[in-house]
């Protein structure tokens, strides 16, 4: 079906059910069904940050190398992703609300398993669990917050989602650090149990389907077996590739290579076979719609952005600047707290001013922070100057964020949010799992590529640079060291000091890449129509 489908034909009234206008809440208040579905999608999004700081942790107390630890991200991204774009099908075939319940209980269940994991083995198998249970969250929460509010009313609903979706990474370090420093990295873990008990219990007294998602459930179809297996491992493929090629050398590695030509292949047959197919496991013919795709591309470079971004600023100052992972991740806090205080105001906009101006000033903003970054990252910043430059950011993000969540649903029929809801999740956490690995190879990668331009300058062989290591040296010396010992420090301290600065340009080239990435989102808004304001019924 099309994104076209379900339309009426042109001068062809439908009369549409009456709670399309007012959305379908049960008899209860949408607001508290808002914060209600928002509490354990904003867990789910906390983990995927929070367990980060705590992986030396874990690697010491289960007696594993460092490297065998990230397997305990990887194998939480891979059953995520796999889960996300299938999760409006699954929803559709056996009701939102039950699958969501069970996503919770799934997630609630498999967080304590993580937290009690005797093993590196038993670990990363629950926690797989636990991303196939969280991947499920995010998208059944927006496609209950689309069906139980009205157009109208919508942006200040996605606001909500957005204050889970983009404050919970921004403290999930910061949170990860405290608990590992004063407590045990198992209660990283543990801290979801309660939260997701709560949920359940609320979930169970205030939400429930709508009725055209029982019409829905009738047409849904047979099970895709083959599409259900092309993308689960294309998609998985793709995740390992993605986390460990910068670990494995990329294509120098032979695993990445194999994994790289499966991702390839599985998907390309995925698109091919789904295309075509009478009861799609996702429904990737919604990209006929412009709108539709434009609106997943910017959330896609979004992604990209945010989750690079995130990654690149308290890595800078942990790497150059010797903070601890609390006290970097306290840079980023602040500016997830002024998205929170912008939020409402955005989504009370989007119903009142186009998108597409709100996006485009999200983008400008975010690609003016990432250029002003530039010149404002050096060795020695002040934590408040770290702290503003991020708040320059999540000005943008608070921009970006609920105009196009707001935009992607607005030209497909309500009977589609299911699907939507899945695949626009998708295209955020790909982003991020894009921008992450672009963040970690682009600096190494031109880390090493300034370094030897910098080793080979004419400073390197001149008299400045002669002046300086003799300098050095006699600082050394007169600190009781011999001449011969006196000279080797010296040019260590040098070698340390090429080797710092050969990274903090490395790290602006990938602010500039990522300003000029939001800047060609700009022109991309051509493509996308306009909502139209106050419309009652999405995508009609």
């Amino acid at each position: 079906m099309s994104a076209d489908a379900g339309r009426p034909a042109s001068g062809e009234a439908v009369e549409r059910p009456a709670y399309f206008k007012t959305g379908w809440t049960g008899g209860h208040n949408p607001w508290a069904i808002a914060l209600v579905v928002t509490m354990a999608t904003f867990m789910e999004v906390l983990d995927t940050s929070i367990a980060n700081v705590s992986l030396p942790h874990i690697a010491g107390s289960l007696s594993v190398s460092q490297d065998e630890s990230t397997w305990v991200l990887t194998s939480y991204l891979v059953s995520n992703a796999i889960i996300l774009p299938i999760s409006g099908w699954i929803a559709s075939r056996v009701g939102r609300k039950r699958f969501y319940m069970t996503c919770v209980t799934l997630f609630g269940i498999s967080s304590f398993l993580c937290g009690v994991a005797p093993s590196l083995g038993w670990l990363i198998f629950f926690r797989v669990l636990q991303g196939l249970g969280g991947g499920g969250l995010g998208p059944s929460e927006q496609a209950i917050l689309a069906d139980t509010f009205p157009q109208e009313k919508r942006g200040m609903a996605m606001a909500i989602y957005g204050m889970a979706v983009v404050l919970a990474p921004a403290i999930g370090p910061t949170l990860g650090g405290f608990i590992t420093d004063h407590y045990q990295w198992r209660w990283v873990f543990f801290i979801n149990v309660p939260v997701a008990c709560l949920s359940l219990l609320l979930t169970n007294r205030m939400v429930t389907d709508p009725p055209h998602l029982a019409k829905l459930k009738k047409q849904v179809g047979g099970i895709d077996y083959v599409g259900l297996s092309l993308i689960a491992v294309g998609l998985g493929c793709l995740e390992v590739v993605l986390d460990k090629g910068q670990e494995e050398n990329w294509f120098a590695s032979r695993f990445i290579v194999v994994f790289s030509i499966i991702a390839a292949v599985t998907l390309a047959a995925f698109i091919a076979w789904e295309w075509s197919a009478d009861h799609p496991v996702v429904d990737i013919r919604l990209f006929r719609s412009r709108t539709f795709a434009s609106a997943n591309v910017m959330m896609f470079v979004l992604g990209i952005t945010l989750f690079g971004s995130t990654v690149l600023l308290p890595q800078y100052l942990q790497v150059l600047m010797g903070y601890s992972a609390q006290d970097a991740g306290m840079a980023l806090s602040p500016g997830g707290f002024l998205i929170m205080t912008m939020m409402p105001g955005i989504g009370f906009l989007v119903s009142r001013v186009d998108t597409r101006v709100m996006i485009a000033t999200g983008f400008t903003i975010l690609s003016l922070s990432m250029f002003y970054m530039t010149s404002h990252l050096y060795q020695g910043i002040a934590f408040s100057t770290a702290v503003s430059l991020r708040a320059f950011q999540s000005v943008a993000l608070a921009f970006l964020f609920v105009p196009i969540n707001t935009l992607v649903y607005s030209d497909v029929p309500n009977e589609k949010n299911n699907a939507v809801s899945g695949i626009v999740n998708l295209s955020r956490n790909m982003g991020g799992d894009v921008g992450i690995a672009l963040v970690t190879t682009l600096i190494a990668r031109r880390s090493q590529t300034h370094q030897s331009y910098l080793a080979s300058s004419p400073y390197a062989y001149g008299r400045a640079f002669a002046a300086h290591l003799q300098a050095l040296t006699s600082a050394f010396v007169h600190k009781g060291m011999s001449s011969t010992l006196a000279s080797k420090r010296a040019l260590a301290a040098l070698y340390g000091q090429l080797v710092q600065q050969a990274t903090t340009l490395a790290y602006l080239d990938v602010l500039r890449m990522f300003g000029v990435m939001a800047a060609i989102m700009v022109p991309l808004l051509l493509l996308a129509k306009a909502p139209k304001p106050g419309r009652a019924a999405m995508g009609h």
